[in-house]
């Protein structure tokens, strides 16, 4: 079942993919700035241990269940599921989670387009051609939709061609070119006078701060956003794991990839901050709050690059290519999601799933441009702060209580014949089941009641 489904040929390709899909806005665009917004140092400690206390093990419940079933995440969650009940509380899990998957699709895509844009603006001002360059920067209907098109027929292309040669050999191609520019931009900002206050920022918390409500939810939908947990992608790509890896090491060395390009970008993002305040450009309000979180990649960084003049522009350039390529390897995963479910449910090709599914996204997403004031915000808020804590609450109970202890042994040991010896089994199994959930309800109480 699994080789007609598609398996990744390499462990280095399912984390490279895997990798791609944790890898994307939220941790170059997303973690950075709620970092400056939320005491810096501060949040990244935070950060840091809900990546590692919930995150990962919410990751290696949709591992887990993932490889064992081979199949979608309606299928998957139906599959460990005992009763007529539970199989369909785990199908409107598993569909909601594509809905989701596919809404968060819907606004990355419109991002993701304006970082394409900024990058051919950058482009088009080396090249001497300013009025170009104006509209690319300009917040209009005509670019939006040009972009965000261009954006999901580049995610649509990858997704057509199957599991090896689409998400696989892209992701081993666009990870590592992503880290090298991450590593040149990193390199060349903390050599730029300010950069250091930023720094200092970053790296020194305010443990006053660590214990703020505000900043563990923010926090936790930093993690759970970063790592594309609760909608299914990393439960579709561990279907297409080969039944001989180690899933809590495969697992590992996906979430220590993810946190360590997310800490990075901040290396990036904060001291570019400072250097932009160093060179006269406003960063916080009268109030002390940053300007425009949201949109201080639009904003900040471009005022910065134009202060660096020639070498400014070059930036400019690497850095929207950086922003474009982590975004494209994040959106092939949430499109892969409705698509498995479409194919194996029913029975459509490959390529007239992705056309189709892709077409519906963009025009979902075409609706929230001619309704951006109304729409973007609460899509984004449905989506991340909501749903996918949620979803991950459901699949976590699905890992910890649904899916019998003897059938998660044996899925492990497929991989590693020793493994009720070693720490993951003594931990992993009641930590899904008690803590996880129960941590994860508690921040979303919070959430809700403010």
């Amino acid at each position: 079942m699994a080789s007609a489904r598609g398996e990744f040929s390499s462990r280095f390709g399912f984390v490279m993919a895997a990798a791609g899909s944790a890898v994307g806005l939220g941790n170059i665009w997303g973690f950075p700035t709620q970092a400056a917004s939320n005491g810096g140092a501060a949040f990244l400690l935070v950060y840091l241990v809900l990546a590692f206390t919930l995150a990962y093990p919410a990751l290696m419940a949709e591992l887990i269940i993932g490889r064992h079933a081979h199949a979608n995440a309606v299928s998957a969650l139906r599959l460990i599921s005992p009763g007529a009940l539970l199989r369909k509380l785990a199908a409107a899990t598993g569909i909601i989670g594509f809905i989701v998957a596919s809404l968060i699709l819907s606004f990355y895509a419109i991002v993701a387009g304006w970082m394409i844009a900024f990058c051919l603006a950058s482009l088009a001002t080396l090249l001497g051609m300013a009025e170009l360059s104006s509209w690319l920067t300009s917040f209009g209907l005509g670019r939006n939709l040009l972009f965000m098109l261009l954006f999901m027929g580049l995610t649509i292309s990858i997704i057509s061609a199957g599991v090896r040669a689409g998400i696989e050999r892209w992701s081993e191609r666009l990870m590592p070119a992503m880290l090298i520019s991450l590593l040149v931009l990193v390199g060349y900002v903390l050599t730029l006078d300010g950069a250091m206050e930023g720094l200092r920022v970053y790296l020194l918390p305010d443990f006053e701060r660590a214990l703020s409500p505000k900043l563990i939810i923010a926090a936790l939908g930093a993690a759970f956003f970063s790592l594309s947990l609760g909608v299914g992608t990393m439960l579709i790509y561990g279907s297409y794991i080969s039944d001989r890896e180690n899933l809590p090491v495969l697992g590992g060395m996906v979430t220590v990839v993810d946190i360590s390009i997310a800490v990075l970008a901040g290396f990036l993002v904060l001291p570019a901050m400072y250097v932009a305040l160093h060179n006269g450009v406003e960063i916080y309000n009268a109030s002390g709050a940053l300007i425009s979180e949201d949109t201080l990649i639009f904003t900040v960084l471009p005022e910065l690059f134009r202060t660096m003049g020639l070498t400014g522009i070059v930036v400019s350039i690497v850095f929207f290519f950086l922003m474009s390529i982590a975004a494209l390897t994040s959106s092939i995963s949430m499109l892969e999601v409705p698509v498995a479910y479409t194919i194996e449910e029913h029975g459509v090709s490959r390529h007239r799933a992705v056309w189709l599914l892709g077409a519906a996204i963009a025009t979902v997403s075409a609706v929230i441009l001619l309704n951006f004031g109304t729409l973007f915000g609460f899509v984004i808020s449905l989506t991340t702060r909501y749903s996918q804590p949620l979803l991950g609450f459901m699949l976590c109970v699905f890992a910890g209580w649904v899916m019998h202890r003897h059938t998660l042994l044996e899925e492990l040991r497929k991989g590693n014949p020793d493994v009720e010896q070693g720490w993951f089994w003594k931990i992993w199994p009641w930590y899904v089941r008690l803590v996880c959930p129960v941590i994860i309800l508690a921040i979303f109480a919070q959430s809700l009641l403010g």
